[in-house]
């Protein structure tokens, strides 16, 4: 295991590692969740065996510092992942990210482009929620997505204190729940916050100015990613996955792993 500090007061992002060679990949959870459940068997595959790979758990999840005092928006997540690659002294990094994670990778890239070379995202939250919800549905409208938790539809006090957390376990159902009750409740509640809030310009106008490679997987189950045909002009490509649903990486890993290895 390794780390690095991401704010001033000591706290440490925190990753596993395989050797390998460069450019690294790097696998980036959604919210509630973490790298090594959601990505090693995709890693351990024959096809993409033999390269540099980190698993990295963002603040408030899995074996990361979960500060109080720390905002937990997508620019500090983004900060907090910059600084674990540049102690790893990671650059050009392929990033596969996932849901909430690929929001995250979307502001590394746009912030720090010494430290992407590609960016495969797999049903990416692009959009803010739409002005007045609650959090019900996710940016993407899929189910089981970074929205689909309603974590963002209550105040954070509720949240963390009066049994909004033990709720939502209940709501997410036994997989979910998994991981994220691993996550700090106030770092989970801020984390869903600043992404109902998205950035400005939004995730998806910044993923349309990137210029490095960019993949987008949806799951046929999600239904139509929304703005595809605005993604695909901009140079993204996007990959609908038969029969998967937002968890592609357990739905259909043959093709999941297929895209990360550039063969499909």
């Amino acid at each position: 295991m390794k780390q690095a500090e991401f704010d001033d007061k000591g706290s440490c992002v925190r990753w596993t590692e395989a050797a390998g060679t460069d450019p690294a990949r790097v696998y980036v959870h959604g919210l509630g969740a973490a790298s090594t459940v959601y990505h090693a068997h995709i890693a351990a595959r024959p096809e993409l065996a033999g390269r540099r790979t980190l698993f990295v758990d963002l603040p408030g999840h899995g074996i990361s510092d979960r500060p109080a005092d720390f905002g937990y928006t997508l620019e500090d997540h983004a900060d907090a992942l910059a600084a674990a690659l540049d102690a790893a002294g990671v650059s050009g990094a392929e990033l596969v990210a996932h849901s909430m994670g690929g929001a995250v990778a979307i502001v590394l890239a746009h912030r720090r482009p010494d430290l992407a070379s590609r960016l495969v995202l797999v049903e990416a939250n692009l959009d803010p929620y739409p002005p007045g919800s609650t959090g019900s549905t996710g940016s993407t409208g899929s189910t089981g997505s970074t929205g689909s938790s309603g974590i963002a539809s209550y105040e954070e006090a509720d949240f963390v204190e009066n049994g909004g957390h033990a709720r939502v376990l209940e709501k997410v159902g036994p997989l979910w729940a998994a991981t994220m009750r691993l996550a700090d409740p106030r770092a989970l509640h801020r984390t869903a916050t600043g992404l109902k809030h998205g950035t400005n310009p939004t995730m998806r106008r910044l993923l349309e100015a990137l210029t490095v490679e960019r993949v987008y997987l949806q799951g046929e189950s999600s239904g139509e990613l929304p703005g595809r045909e605005a993604l695909e002009d901009a140079g993204v490509r996007v990959v609908t996955v038969p029969g998967a649903g937002h968890n592609i990486m357990f739905d259909d890993p043959d093709a999941f792993a297929a895209v990360v290895a550039g063969t499909l």
